[in-house]
């Protein structure tokens, strides 16, 4: 397969993986709003993914509709065998990349040296990718592979641990212009992904810049100032649906349309993960839904009132009937 990280008119726009965020059904609200040029899975748990008991409670993470391509199946893991393996699983299911998350700061996920933690364990991430591309070689067809990681770990080393990467070359390079130590805490360092890029273009590998970006034109404005070949766009969802749409000023949506859309996200999100008030093999607790309330519920009067009462529901019924109300 080719890579279709190279075929986007340039700068692209990519929506970030985000845990408890970008589920199927969440795609297909922004596939509606407005699509983005890449969409990503949540992260998925490749030691998860290769047990037999983890397995079925993770296969719904990586669901997916053909409007939703180009699409990437993300992993996190420390296990080089186990990424082989994932990557075939993607390749069976039809994905169009995988990417390797070598930047998610959780301090449950980094201890285990997964995610920004393979920043200090370098020969361990390249033999990740090495293991990953391997797998993503499998059945005749090989998918591009790419890789989302960050500046550093306790301190930036952009132009170290990127050159790192490269030697491994992979398809793509997604760089988070903070260090885990700084999670999301400071800006972002765009200087910092800027030398990255610099590096990644002399590669012939494309580069995509994240961090902070709030609106598409701000997106426009970082990748030409960055020379970057696109940008991925994680928390800026939650202020705009509507991001990846710059037609569309979101200023101009009605209070009813926006709770039409909220609506509708809450049907696919029981269509996919089933009706939470019952007990049967739920993958998602309803709360689950409460951190998107803020996306449609607001920029309107009562909006602040009307979020408070759809906090305290607890399931599907409780949520309509505030809403009827």
């Amino acid at each position: 397969m080719s890579n279709f990280w190279q075929q986007f008119p340039r700068p692209f726009f990519v929506l970030a993986p985000m845990a408890d965020v970008t589920d199927m059904a969440f795609r297909q609200i922004i596939c509606e709003t407005g699509k983005p040029d890449v969409f990503y899975t949540e992260f998925v748990s490749c030691d998860g993914l290769c047990s037999e008991k983890g397995r079925p409670k993770l296969m719904l993470h990586l669901a997916f509709k053909k409007n939703e391509r180009p699409i990437v199946a993300q992993f996190f893991g420390a296990n080089p065998k186990n990424f082989y393996k994932c990557a075939q699983r993607a390749v069976e299911l039809g994905f169009d990349g995988i990417d390797i998350n070598m930047g998610c700061p959780a301090g449950k996920i980094v201890k285990h040296d997964c995610g920004a933690g393979l920043i200090r364990t370098p020969e361990l991430a390249k033999e990740i990718i090495r293991e990953t591309k391997r797998g993503a070689a499998s059945a005749g067809r090989r998918m591009p592979v790419s890789i989302k990681t960050r500046i550093g770990y306790n301190k930036i080393i952009t132009e170290e641990w990127i050159s790192y990467l490269i030697e491994a070359e992979p398809d793509a390079i997604i760089i988070h212009g903070r260090t885990m130590k700084e999670m999301s805490k400071v800006p972002a360092h765009w200087d910092e992904i800027g030398k990255a890029g610099l590096l990644c273009r002399k590669a012939g590998i494309p580069v995509i810049g994240n961090g902070d970006v709030v609106s598409y034109a701000e997106g426009l404005e970082k990748a030409k100032q960055y020379d970057l070949d696109g940008i991925m766009v994680g928390r800026g969802i939650f202020r705009n649906p509507w991001i990846f749409n710059p037609s569309i000023d979101p200023a101009t949506k009605t209070p009813q349309e926006k709770i039409e859309l909220l609506k509708k996200h809450m049907g696919l999100f029981i269509e996919l993960w089933g009706d939470p008030s019952t007990s049967s093999g739920q993958a998602k607790n309803f709360d689950v839904m409460k951190k998107f309330f803020k996306i449609y519920i607001s920029g309107f009067d009562g909006a602040k009132e009307l979020r408070t009462k759809l906090m305290q529901a607890k399931n599907e019924e409780e949520f309509t009937k505030i809403l009827s109300e």
